[in-house]
């Protein structure tokens, strides 16, 4: 029997029923669903829509249905259609007339909404929990690397040398502001739609204020068509997991090319890389091309569900029931990402060694010398062109760029100086920069940023 029985003279067609229930996904919402209806009873009490004893047996229905859930002894029937008529179904089962007026004031547009809105609170804070994880992994390989240093590069070309740490806290910076985001996202979103009703409120005597101060949401709806019609918080949840997964890429993307062969700059773990079936020799950076790949799929949710509400009049539509599929995959698969690419990162060793090789490369020092020119009044551009010659020159010929510029007018021995191991990315002082003055100073302000970040994700309930 379905919820709207009475209204049809037969039963629902099994097409139907086969395209639109959406119980083999929405069951997830399950612990959900039963802790806003116990916060929906309870609030019908209050109001005396039910007495003291209706209360009591409903509430103990919802006791055993959520003990049958989590010990799989809950048997769903062929007309449940979503985790709420299951629920419902079972509770009515068990509390008799009682259980029958458990959907008093209450329509599954608002019910839904609730749901979604109390676990996107919870998994946000979750996902934000595992993004510190991370940080906390790149912070620890920061410190440990030292004064270790590699080229920084633009355009994949090398450009200047910088420290390993300043290249690792580069990533960390980035996934603080997607704590940020998730934090801020998860902010917005603490707002109880129930006593929206179907999409005009009720006629009865609800209290939806109260209902909202029992779930622990922080407001309560103030207009109860955008109650039930937004999605807004899916949409900035799915843009904020897509984000992370687009960092989580970039980082994947290096960890593919430092530990190849050409680049020599890294080497994984037993423990987080596969082999070939064919190939012997090959250990596979697995962990970080998923990284990337799974990118795609992360920015399809998005763009799906954008899609899917672009024209939608308000109130509800059936449409809607395309936002739970994405955001559980995305909530799955970025919680997945992080913890491995955790484990990859705090496991990786890194061949500083080959790293300040290619760092020293005399090109390197290019900007220095130029910026040597500058201190001694050559307008930057001119100096930019100078270099730029001595490099080609150096390039081209037999001649070494430390010859060139030892026989340069303009430059002569002391500019020459400038090339040579280790000294690049000592001469990075600028705050912000690559060298080790500002990265001491850049450890201390990370340091500080994830211990504030941990207490807000703690106070987040993660």
């Amino acid at each position: 029997m379905t919820l709207w029985h009475g209204r049809f003279e037969g039963g629902p067609a099994a097409e139907l029923m086969a395209y639109t229930v959406s119980l083999p996904f929405d069951r997830r919402l399950a612990a959900d669903d039963i802790t806003g209806s116990r916060a929906h009873v309870r609030g019908l009490g209050r109001v005396g829509l039910l007495t003291g004893e209706e209360v009591s047996s409903i509430l103990e229905a919802l006791d055993t249905v959520e003990a049958e859930l989590t010990d799989g002894t809950f048997v769903f029937e062929p007309s449940d259609e979503d985790i709420h008529t299951a629920v419902e179904r079972r509770v009515t089962e068990l509390a008799g007339p009682a259980g029958g007026k458990i959907h008093t004031g209450r329509s599954r547009n608002d019910q839904v909404a609730t749901d979604l809105r109390l676990f996107a609170k919870r998994e946000l804070a979750a996902v934000a929990r595992r993004v510190l994880d991370l940080q906390h992994v790149l912070f620890e390989r920061a410190v440990e690397a030292g004064d270790a240093y590699l080229p920084g590069y633009t355009h994949l070309q090398r450009a200047q040398p910088v420290l390993l740490a300043h290249h690792l806290l580069a990533h960390g910076w980035a996934l603080a502001r997607d704590v940020d985001r998730l934090l801020d996202t998860r902010d917005r979103l603490d707002v109880s739609p129930l006593g929206a009703g179907a999409l005009a409120g009720s006629s009865l005597p609800l209290d939806p204020a109260s209902v909202a101060a029992d779930l622990g949401f922080a407001r309560v709806f103030a207009n109860s068509l955008d109650a039930v019609s937004d999605r807004d918080f899916v949409a900035e949840a799915l843009f904020d997991l897509a984000l992370i997964g687009v960092h989580l890429s970039r980082v994947g993307e290096e960890i593919v090319l430092w530990s190849s062969e050409e680049f020599g700059f890294a080497r994984l773990d037993d423990a987080y890389s596969t082999g070939s079936s064919m190939l012997p020799q090959k250990k596979n950076p697995d962990i970080a091309e998923l990284a990337r790949g799974k990118t795609g799929r992360l920015i399809g949710h998005l763009t799906g569900l954008l899609a899917t509400l672009k024209s939608l009049p308000l109130a509800y539509n059936r449409d809607l029931q395309e936002d739970k599929e994405p955001l559980f995959d995305a909530v799955d698969q970025v919680s997945l990402g992080l913890a491995a690419v955790a484990g990859l990162m705090a496991t990786t060793t890194f061949d500083h060694q080959r790293m300040a090789a290619a760092a020293d490369s005399p090109a390197t020092a290019a900007t220095d010398l130029a910026e040597y020119l500058v201190v001694a009044g050559t307008p930057f551009r001119e100096a930019h062109a100078i270099v730029g010659g001595l490099v080609r020159e150096a390039l081209e010929g037999s001649t070494s760029l430390a010859e060139l510029v030892a026989a340069h007018p303009a430059l002569g021995d002391e500019a020459a100086a400038l090339i040579g191991e280790g000294i690049g990315v000592r001469r990075r002082t600028s705050p912000g920069a690559g060298g080790p003055e500002p990265v001491a100073a850049q450890v201390e302000a990370f340091r500080a940023r994830l211990d504030a970040d941990d207490a807000r994700v703690r106070a987040a309930g993660a």
